[in-house]
């Protein structure tokens, strides 16, 4: 065989060998419940704008092990926003999922981790975002999008009211995260809205937002109309800071300032959303395995599951009429009449011929239809659940 002939069948074996040496785990078990748990919150830390996400059920999931021990985990996720902003440093496990009817928001994403040392890393992903419009009741409170006018102006008002309230300290807003109306009337409006905001320093009308780690930052939600509503607002806790002992000669850690995105003048967001979307696409390393995730079927990659074990079942065979067996007719009778019934069952042959056969045979008249049926009638066959898609944790 000539060199390139022999260089393309080494590579015609090397890509077989890649495309069947993919492991399919189960969707539940233990160890891609990790790699699922490192790619929602990885995916949170690069989500700078609303709210932070929730695994709701984990799609799909192939591992490619590397002959350097390095496995590569391509997983197809399910996310759910929670009514925990990004800046709120609430656990996202403590958070609560938005329900179907406070039109809920999906995030669809294929992940692509590293597992070095066992421990797993987010290498690459691509995300789509997606509102949930099934269960959205006549009466509830409907999304507008972020840029809309009457809605920010209420927005406005309501933090004026609420800096009314406060002591030698005033708020301004840094993000709006959602807004909501519902028409009581036709001619009369309410809005139900969430906003962060953060201490400033204020100079007659002007306000600054305080670039400070340590300023006050809050989440405030508001309902009503502009001339009457209801506002309240949580602070969140101050930013954990390292404490050092004087006499120690360990350089204290640098201050983080945490990323602020303050709107300014009319606050218009660029687009008309509704709401904040994750992050749609990180792929540094252009991985090809973010295309071969998600929806895409590639059965040379499937693992051959074990067959469930089926209990044997023993097939009904007809009877077999012995002519020798049976006993001869008597030409010079009269045949029976065509109208009497049959007899229920014959004599069994105890000839001598016949007790040395290996298997004595019984013969019965039998109704052959019958006989076909019982042998196909329905066996339950115990079937295991599916490896994958997972368990759903909220909805589907």
């Amino acid at each position: 065989m000539t060199p390139l002939g022999i260089a393309v069948v080494l590579g015609l074996l090397v890509g077989t060998w890649a495309q069947v040496n993919v492991l399919r785990p189960p969707c539940d078990s233990p160890d891609v419940e990790e790699a699922a748990t490192v790619a929602q919150d990885y995916l949170n830390g690069q989500h700078v704008h609303g709210y932070k996400y929730a695994l709701n059920r984990i799609e799909e999931i192939k591992i490619h092990p590397g002959a350097d021990g390095v496995d590569e985990y391509v997983l197809e996720i399910d996310l759910l926003e929670t009514n925990c902003h990004v800046m709120d440093p609430t656990p996202v496990a403590n958070c609560t999922v938005r329900p179907k009817m406070s039109t809920a928001v999906e995030g669809d994403c294929d992940v692509v981790l590293k597992k070095v040392a066992g421990v797993l890393t987010v290498t690459a992903f691509k995300c789509k975002t997606d509102e949930s419009r099934e269960d959205v009741c006549v009466g509830c409170y409907d999304l507008l999008p972020l840029n809309h006018t009457s809605a920010l102006d209420f927005v406005q008002a309501s933090l004026a009211t609420y800096n009314n309230k406060t002591v030698n300290v005033t708020y301004t807003l840094i993000e709006v995260g959602r807004m909501s109306t519902r028409a009581l009337f036709p001619s009369f409006r309410t809005y139900s809205v969430e906003y962060v905001v953060v201490e400033a320093n204020c100079t007659g009308t002007t306000c600054i937002p305080l670039n400070d780690p340590m300023a006050e930052r809050g989440f405030c939600t508001a309902t009503g109309d502009k001339a009457d509503h209801n506002v309240d607002c949580r602070m969140f806790p101050a930013p954990m800071m390292p404490v050092v002992d004087a006499n120690s000669t360990v350089a204290a850690a640098p201050a983080v300032t945490p990323v602020v995105h303050v709107h300014t003048g009319s606050l218009s967001h660029k687009h008309g959303l509704r709401h904040h979307k994750l992050t749609s696409l990180h792929n540094p390393d252009l991985s090809g395995l973010l295309s071969a995730s998600g929806e895409s079927a590639e059965s040379s990659e499937v693992v051959p599951v074990v067959p469930a074990v089926v209990p044997a079942v023993v097939p009904v065979v007809p009877a077999v009429v012995d002519a020798a067996a049976a006993p001869a007719a008597d030409p010079t009778a009269d045949p029976a009449p065509a109208a009497d019934p049959a007899p229920a069952a014959e004599s069994v042959s105890t000839s001598e011929s016949s007790i040395s056969r290996e298997v004595p045979v019984a013969v019965f008249k039998r109704d052959v239809a019958a006989a076909a049926a019982a042998a196909v009638l329905p066996v339950d066959i115990p079937v295991a659940p599916p490896a994958c898609p997972g368990r759903v944790r909220y909805f589907s």
